[in-house]
């Protein structure tokens, strides 16, 4: 393609590297009982249903073939482990409306790709993916408090989000707006006191990187350019500029904790930071492509949003096709950064690349 690849303009500096032009730009419920690990949407109906199509099978096939690898085998695993430590980590105490409020949003099922990468780069670094999982749930608490304050009507005002409905329209706006500050605060403290068997150097290290990926020159740059955004002739540029950090920021740095906490080197720490900032914008390219392609019912959120209110995506910049081949690209270069890695510890990330470039919702 005649597009210039966005992540090459970031690879080896931090994410914030140049401004965009910002733009001038706005019902309760009764809570429902509190969720256990028995409560989770089976992670094996999730996979199934997305493998329907042809492209994301052969793809996942080839690795296995090439690898011996068993994705879903290792999707299933790697799922319920990250489920059963949310469902410790955020238990049914008082005051039980916000902690009510935590654990319906965490514990409604989802891919749960942030917290596998996270283990996956661990394993990858020669670590122990448990060392990892403390940080997985970090980052998946981050990801969920991210939905609940997207969801809400001052922001992308959605009423269903993984098929159910948003915490707000359960537990009211306010308590939707204080659990996910509390989430986002429990997040950090989760990961500085559950981490074992690491030292405090790396783990200081992961907390910072962690903090600048979801901060003022990460998701929160994303989100606030996104917003002065609406309604403006946005260019490519400034649309990746968004994406790369309203999205891919957060999945860069699921990447970068598993391999700081599994004792990656630091050449190793940047090849998988290169291969996430093109995962996660392809995560993106793929979002907006399903968002005009697939149904409500197929997304298990609400499909068409972007178009109905002239929201600048992939799509409606380059059109359909256009923006498969960019996913395509994204794709290829990501997987271009493990080439130098073991291929059989590598398997899983090349196996989550295809399976975020090829999913059905």
């Amino acid at each position: 393609m005649s597009l210039v690849n966005p992540t090459s303009l970031f690879y080896g500096s931090p994410i914030m590297t140049r401004s965009p032009i910002f733009l001038n730009p706005t019902r309760k419920s009764q809570p429902v009982s509190s969720f256990s690990a028995s409560n989770f949407p089976q992670i094996s109906a999730i996979l199934t249903k997305e493998h329907q199509s042809n492209a994301p099978e052969d793809k996942i096939k080839e690795t296995q073939s090439k690898f011996e690898f068993d994705f879903k085998s290792y999707m299933l695993e790697k799922a319920n482990l990250v489920n059963q430590a949310l469902d410790l980590a955020v238990p049914l105490k008082d005051p039980i409306k916000i902690h009510e409020s935590m654990r319906y949003s965490l514990l409604a099922g989802g891919k749960r790709v942030r917290p596998v990468l996270c283990i996956a780069a661990c394993e990858l670094v020669g670590g122990d993916g448990l060392t990892a999982m403390p940080a997985a749930c970090a980052v998946e608490m981050i990801h969920t408090m991210s939905l609940m304050h997207d969801d809400l009507p001052c922001m992308d005002n959605d009423d269903f989000r993984r098929g159910k409905p948003t915490n707000h329209m359960v537990y009211g706006e306010e308590i939707a707006v204080l659990g996910g500050d509390a989430m986002l605060s429990f997040a950090f403290e989760h990961m500085a006191t559950a981490t074992k068997g690491v030292s405090s150097d790396r783990i200081l290290r992961a907390i910072g990187e962690l903090a600048k990926c979801i901060g003022s020159e990460g998701l929160v740059a994303g989100q606030v350019v996104d917003i002065c955004s609406e309604g403006a002739d946005v260019g490519l540029e400034h649309l990746e500029f968004i994406h790369l950090h309203k999205t891919a920021a957060l999945l860069e740095g699921s990447v970068v904790l598993g391999a700081i906490l599994g004792g990656g080197s630091d050449g190793e720490i940047e090849k998988l930071r290169k291969f996430a900032r093109s995962i996660g914008l392809l995560f993106q390219v793929v979002d907006d492509i399903l968002d005009v392609t697939k149904s409500s019912e197929e997304l298990g959120k609400t499909a068409g949003k972007d178009l109905v209110s002239d929201k600048t995506t992939y799509p409606k910049l380059l059109g359909i096709e256009k923006s498969r081949e960019f996913a395509e690209e994204l794709n290829k270069d990501a997987q271009e950064q493990l080439s130098e890695f073991d291929p059989r510890k590598a398997a899983p990330l090349i196996a989550l690349a295809n399976y975020i470039a090829y999913r059905q919702n």
